[in-house]
């Protein structure tokens, strides 16, 4: 599957971090049978190599009162992709990016604290982009599920 290249240690290590990112490393260690220090070590070694990216909270926009959360369809000149996504990776009201397929496609998050604040985004920031052939905007209502990063 996804972990060929971990031995079985490292996947079961991977697979309780995943389950709780906050598991300490001597409970690690019970379960799969190695000592803290070689839990941390193995941890470390994971981080290092850029298997495990970043521990993380993750907020919930939809249960902050006001918050606006959307998802953007931008296609570029092929031309203009560069500066685009550069101009809106630097947007605090961004949260993702990612380049899709298609006609040079920006796929792109926003989390707002309001409305307003949504709309600034949008006349300020994303009309004025260059090279934009096209522009979509869909809000999202609810969570039914999001999953970060690889599910074992």
């Amino acid at each position: 599957m996804f972990l060929d290249g971990l031995d079985e240690l490292d996947q079961k290590i991977l697979q309780l971090l995943i389950r709780n990112a906050r598991m300490s490393y001597s409970e690690i260690g019970q379960q799969v049978g190695i000592s803290r220090v070689a839990v941390k070590m193995r941890v470390q070694a994971l981080e290092k190599k850029g298997i495990i990216e970043e521990y993380t909270t993750v907020v919930n926009p939809q249960k902050i009162s006001g918050a606006v959360s959307c998802y953007f369809e931008i296609e570029t000149t092929p031309d203009a992709l560069g500066e685009v996504a550069e101009i809106l990776r630097q947007n605090e009201t961004v949260t993702q990016i990612y380049r899709v397929s298609g006609k040079c496609k920006l796929h792109v998050h926003a989390v707002a604290s309001s409305s307003e604040e949504m709309e600034r985004l949008l006349s300020h920031t994303i009309d004025p982009l260059p090279g934009v052939v096209e522009c979509s905007c869909n809000v999202i209502f609810s969570r039914i599920k999001d999953i970060k990063g690889l599910r074992l």
